[in-house]
């Protein structure tokens, strides 16, 4: 087992963690050097000890941002604790940013909307409409712009569009939802350094993005339920306003659940009067139309009731409209 441990670390240091953080590099190539360290990490169950969950929890449990060995003593000295808290976490990766490409497919939805979000965690991406975009070309040249109604939000998020700039506009949101197997509260400290600490750290902009939408989120609480999608889909989706569309988002999270239960979840949503907006991997799923060909698909399908509007980053740097629908000249 501490053979599997020392291959994981080597490898995330090696070819996942270069150029996003260098701490994470120091502290992966130290476990992947470190026996008594792979030891320690190989008490977690195999689907929990992965370098970004183990990082995050240590953060999360007041570990500072030091080099190798100061991490080192911290894990060794509160080793149970950390073993413990692994156990029970899943990555929860709740990045605002993917609603930069999902922005154009929601301006083609007559409003008003009742958005449910499936992988919810804190609900950060269930605030569409409160926060500002900033749209820019490969130049880095400002593109086009958009606040909310009352001003420039906290919460900025800027990508990179490529090509064509479809037509977008502020959705008219009327309630927010989201369901998650273990749902963050943004209201609650001990959450909000959970979601913090999966920020890597070298990842400019992208903590204080999170925090802005965490401060958004507290002071308007969506309604988070816990629990399996597949079961609780039905009866949170009928709590929706009536008069509103019910708009059912499931940004990055459709490729964490298992095949048969994944395939399950997509046939109940597509069976409620819903319109249904993810962003997911091309070969994940084989509603796509027109069909994608994923060896050829330079980032993850962003999509409305299965028709394909974009591609784009797994978490929205980036993105590419792929459709006529609601394309104008740039």
């Amino acid at each position: 087992m501490t053979d599997a441990v020392r291959l994981r670390y080597r490898r995330f240091a090696d070819e996942e963690a270069p150029g996003r953080s260098d701490l994470y590099v120091d502290w992966a190539s130290g476990v992947a050097d470190d026996p008594e360290m792979q030891a320690v990490l190989a008490r977690i169950p195999e689907n929990r000890r992965q370098p970004p969950l183990v990082f995050a929890v240590t953060r999360m449990l007041g570990v500072g941002l030091d080099r190798y060995d100061a991490w080192r003593a911290f894990v060794l000295s509160r080793a149970d604790e950390i073993v413990s808290e692994c156990s029970d976490r899943r990555l929860q990766t709740n990045e605002p940013l993917r609603l930069a490409p999902l922005l154009p497919v929601l301006s083609e939805i007559d409003g008003p909307i009742a958005l449910l979000e499936v992988g919810a965690s804190a609900g950060l991406c269930l605030y569409p409409d409160r926060y500002s975009y900033r749209f820019v070309g490969s130049d880095g040249r400002l593109r086009a712009s958009l606040d909310p109604a009352d001003g420039p939000s906290t919460v900025v998020l800027q990508s990179r569009v490529d090509g064509h700039l479809p037509t977008m506009r502020m959705p008219d949101i009327v309630w927010r939802a989201g369901i998650d197997l273990a749902p963050l509260d943004a209201r609650v400290d001990r959450d909000r350094r959970w979601l913090q600490g999966l920020v890597w750290p070298g990842e400019e902009g992208r903590e204080q993005r999170v925090r802005a939408a965490l401060d958004i989120a507290a002071s308007d609480p969506p309604r988070l339920v816990a629990g399996d999608a597949l079961e609780r889909i039905d009866a949170l989706a009928a709590e929706a306003p009536r008069g509103a569309t019910l708009v059912i988002t499931t940004p990055g999270v459709l490729v964490h659940i298992p095949r048969e239960a994944r395939t399950a979840l997509v046939e109940r949503i597509r069976g409620l009067d819903a319109r249904w907006v993810t962003i997911d991997p091309p070969a994940l799923l084989d509603v796509w139309r027109p069909p994608v060909v994923a060896e050829e698909w330079p980032g993850f399908v962003v999509a409305l009731d299965g028709e394909v509007r974009a591609t784009a980053d797994p978490l929205g740097r980036w993105w590419e409209w792929r459709t006529g629908v609601g394309a104008s000249a740039t």
